[in-house]
């Protein structure tokens, strides 16, 4: 007699904990979809002469492109960061509070939106992303990746490594989406922070490999989001556009490679 506890399948004798593997290409759930960070800091934080425009701007894109928005955290966080830092906090704590504030972001610009189809969404909403494309609507979301409490340790201090770059760029590379944008206020990469060093230089593009072993003093996504890129199935760019500037977000929408570039070599 066979024993119906047992399950078919390549991985029934695996322990799962072994190098092996499959050769795997994941389908595209929403190809065509243009997932877009508006950054905390470098753009909430700068309140409504900085978001007004971009928010204008995108609303003149929405009904040629699906795309998703979705919010960092900025200052705020930096903030609860540094006091929970204080406080002996763990970083799973940090995670979850800092969750917070991108959260609160997403809903100031699901306000401002409401009115042209900005529907802010929960984790749990994921799958009905297809249905809010179809019907129009732009969703929109906190960046901050839903690990909270289980937010993996860093190697260096407790500051959560997966922040709200992490967040989106995950999105994208689960929908299938080829590039993620990045909207902050600076032209893009440079190889220092330009608003510290005036001499620092601008790199319209360079692989996200290259950016790792070059350990850069300064990037502008978090450094866990390069590992990813080198890594990925679908979102193999990701585009860093200055906000500040009138047509930078309709360029990027349209491919155009404007700011900088980071891609998988």
């Amino acid at each position: 007699m066979s024993d119906r506890r047992v399950i078919p399948s390549a991985l029934a004798a695996s322990t799962l904990t072994t190098s092996e593997g499959f050769d795997y290409k994941p389908i595209a759930i929403e190809p065509d979809v243009k997932v877009l960070k508006i950054g905390g800091q470098s753009m909430m934080d700068r309140g409504r002469s900085a978001i007004y425009p971009v928010l204008d701007e995108l609303v003149q894109c929405k009904d040629k492109h699906k795309i998703m928005l979705m919010a960092g955290g900025g200052t705020r966080a930096r903030h609860v960061y540094s006091m929970a830092s204080e406080l002996e906090m763990p970083t799973g704590v940090l995670a979850k509070l800092g969750g917070y504030v991108a959260m609160q972001n997403a809903r100031m610009l699901q306000m401002l939106l409401a009115k042209h189809g900005g529907i802010y969404i929960l984790p749990d909403d994921f799958e009905k992303l297809p249905l809010y494309f179809r019907l129009g609507c732009i969703p929109i979301a906190s960046g901050m990746p839903p690990f909270e409490y289980w937010e993996k340790p860093s190697a260096l201090g407790r500051i959560p490594r997966h922040r709200t770059d992490a967040g989106v760029y995950l999105t994208a590379e689960v929908l299938g989406a080829s590039r993620v944008i990045f909207v902050k206020d600076e032209d893009g990469l440079y190889t220092d922070d330009p608003k510290k060093d005036p001499n620092a230089k601008h790199i319209p593009r360079i692989s996200a490999q290259e950016l790792i072993e070059k350990d850069l003093p300064d990037v502008v996504v978090e450094r866990v989001v390069l590992e990813y890129v080198t890594r990925a199935k679908h979102c193999k760019e990701l585009q860093i556009i200055n906000g500040l500037k009138p047509g930078m977000l309709t360029r990027a929408l349209a491919g155009e490679p404007v700011g900088s570039i980071i891609y998988k070599g």
